[in-house]
């Protein structure tokens, strides 16, 4: 066989991140108070922006004398994958800013509750999904798995997974310690520092060293002992210090820039309203600043002067048109996927928890046209106050719960707020059974299996029928 060698030409596309839109990404993701303190930092910072009035829409005025100045484009894109947005992800420093903040995405938000998120969001069987909230259970405040798979997978067999493997138990683990904040699901050190390293690109400096020092060498390092790390590692004293700099970088306690509750105090980005033409999605007017470009400072820049002060403003002016652009892109993604969810979940406004349709990331996705990501991190820390209350815009969002026939498929919190509901109006001293839940569901259209019950009144904290009557 003679083997010839060819020239081709592959054409495709890529999307280049410039600075510009890595910013206006990086604002989509920021609640609103921590947007709030980044537009504060710039008014300090750029003598070319101006706060118009306390609060209201955002501004987009400024001089028409700007054609000397770089291209702004009509509409700035916000949608793209994290693999295109941080591509510079080997700089391993804890203080860059060029990575996703996790912990800034963590503040006022349980570990527990944001691993679930990711979980409903995540393609799992009913068997693996029944897996990974054991696991999830099982974990500690710092983010480390505390009980022994066995343990777990015994618990789990005792609820009527019969024939459950071990092999089904870590390949559930292993795709689960794929999820943020990286180092999550890790039964010791060693284990959350290796999947803190291997989620660095391979590119990165002295990455393989940092490898076998953490498998092989971490007890060493607790005991500073550079001798036998230089030996054994084959490294100078700078390289070896490169290593145990980047390996200090990392986060030994992944769990715990996460609160403890779910509680803090927000400013809805949307409101929904209701009038005799129907159901309305806006902005929330109270939510940040009016900005505007400075006319006494711009009218300042002369087009052809190449001086340091003149060079000065055009920077800053420029700067200010792609702040005052990117936030006007956040709010566009912001009312075309908050429209789009409410579409689906009118009836929820309507009635309540009970007509919560089923609805996951993709769907929005492809209904707005943008990637996963992006729906996710619009989703994210941002709030739509409605006639019901003020609710995350991932509330919305629940996984599909299918019959035990294969018919039709509800919301789970749909179906939560029905065995709520139907616990509220039970006989005082006769409490519904799982068994007499599951038949009373079905009655109604929901036909789900008797586990699938207990595991939705047990995570509500509801006692069990026996507890109930004996508490009565």
């Amino acid at each position: 066989m003679v083997m010839k060698a060819s020239l081709q030409l592959r054409i495709g596309t890529q999307l280049t991140m410039t600075p510009q839109l890595q910013q206006a990404i990086a604002l989509l993701q920021l609640s609103t108070l921590d947007l709030r303190q980044e537009i504060q930092q710039a008014l300090d910072a750029n003598p070319m922006l101006e706060q118009e009035d306390e609060f209201g829409e955002q501004a987009v005025s400024e001089p028409q004398e700007a054609e000397w100045s770089d291209s702004i484009p009509n509409e700035l894109s916000v949608d793209s994958d994290w693999s295109d947005t941080y591509q510079d992800m080997g700089n391993y420093s804890g203080s860059s800013s060029e990575g996703p903040d996790f912990e800034r995405q963590a503040a006022g938000q349980s570990l527990h509750s944001h691993l679930l998120w990711q979980l409903a969001m995540t393609d799992f069987t009913p068997r693996d999904h029944a897996i990974a909230e054991s696991l999830i259970d099982a974990l500690d405040a710092n983010g480390y798995l505390t009980q022994p798979l066995n343990d777990i997978r015994e618990g789990l067999k005792s609820q009527g997974h019969e024939g459950l493997s071990q092999r089904e138990v870590e390949t559930t683990l292993l795709r689960l310690q794929q999820f943020e904040p990286t180092g999550v699901f890790a039964r010791d050190l060693r284990e959350c520092l290796m999947l803190q390293l291997a989620a660095l690109p391979e590119a990165t400096p002295l990455l393989m060293p940092a490898k076998r020092l953490v498998r092989q060498f971490l007890e060493a390092l607790g005991k500073d002992d550079t001798r036998l790390l230089k030996r054994r590692l084959s490294l100078d004293d700078e390289q070896l210090d490169d290593v145990i700099r980047l390996i200090r970088s990392l986060d030994p306690r992944p769990g715990s820039a996460f609160g403890t509750t779910d509680d803090s105090y927000v400013t809805p980005d949307l409101v929904v309203r209701h009038d005799n033409e129907g159901w309305h999605l806006e902005l929330n007017p109270e939510a940040l600043p009016r900005l505007r470009i400075q006319p006494d400072y711009a009218s300042l820049i002369k087009r052809a002067d190449k001086s340091q002060d003149n060079q000065f403003l055009k920077e800053h002016l420029q700067e200010a048109r792609w702040l005052i652009k990117s936030l006007s892109s956040r709010n566009d993604t912001l009312l075309r996927v908050g429209r789009e969810i409410i579409a689906r979940q009118i009836g929820f406004l309507e009635h309540g928890e009970e007509a919560m349709k089923p609805l996951i990331l993709a769907d929005i996705a492809e209904a707005v046209e943008m990637h996963e990501s992006t729906i996710s991190r619009v989703t994210t820390q941002k709030y739509i106050h409605t006639p019901r209350g003020v609710f995350e815009l991932k509330y919305f969002f629940s996984s599909h719960v299918t019959g035990q026939d294969g018919g039709d498929s509800h919301s789970s919190t749909a179906i939560r707020a029905r065995i709520k509901k139907l616990v509220q109006d039970e006989p005082p001293g006769k409490p519904l059974s799982d068994s007499r839940l599951v038949t009373l569901l079905e009655e109604s259209g929901v036909n789900v299996a008797r586990r699938t019950v207990a595991k939705y009144r047990e995570s509500m904290g509801i006692p069990s029928s026996s507890e109930r009557r004996r508490l009565r």
